[in-house]
């Protein structure tokens, strides 16, 4: 297959040009790749993997600042929360790496501002959250801890 028909391929069937460029890979026929697209779905898969490690961080984190400020609702919601917040660190442990670990710590910050803001959305802006993050990575990622 030519560069030229892996390029065509690319706009009419993803799936099958990934497989192609896969044999094309594992065959090192590196001249026959389709750079320009191979590039391009490398960056898209680095800026998904970023997305979904920030996202599932943010969820924890706001159901955490549920479980521990969140008096009203406690009662009702904890067992809940605690299902969705164990069930999303095991999503983000599975998808972890060295590199993702390191911009989650890098972006710790921005990851609680957001969840700060979706939590004062949620509950009115009836409950006092603290203005900075309460937990460290460590407690946000641990599968067996949660707020006393």
């Amino acid at each position: 297959m030519s560069v030229i028909d892996l390029k065509t391929l690319y706009e009419t069937d993803g799936f099958k040009w990934l497989e192609s460029t896969i044999e094309l890979l594992k065959n090192r026929q590196f001249n026959a790749l389709d750079l320009e697209n191979l590039i391009e779905e490398l960056e898209d898969l680095g800026r998904s993997e970023k997305r979904t490690t920030l996202s599932l961080l943010r969820n924890i984190t706001e159901h955490l600042l549920f479980l521990q400020y969140w008096e009203r609702e406690r009662e009702y919601n904890s067992n809940h929360w605690k299902r969705e917040i164990y069930n999303w660190r095991v999503d983000l442990e599975q998808q972890l790496t060295t590199t993702l670990l390191n911009y989650l710590r890098e972006n710790l910050n921005l990851v609680y501002q957001r969840a700060l803001k979706s939590a004062n959305l949620e509950t009115g802006d009836t409950v006092e959250f603290p203005s900075e993050c309460p937990y460290s990575l460590e407690q946000l990622l641990d599968l067996n801890w949660f707020p006393n």
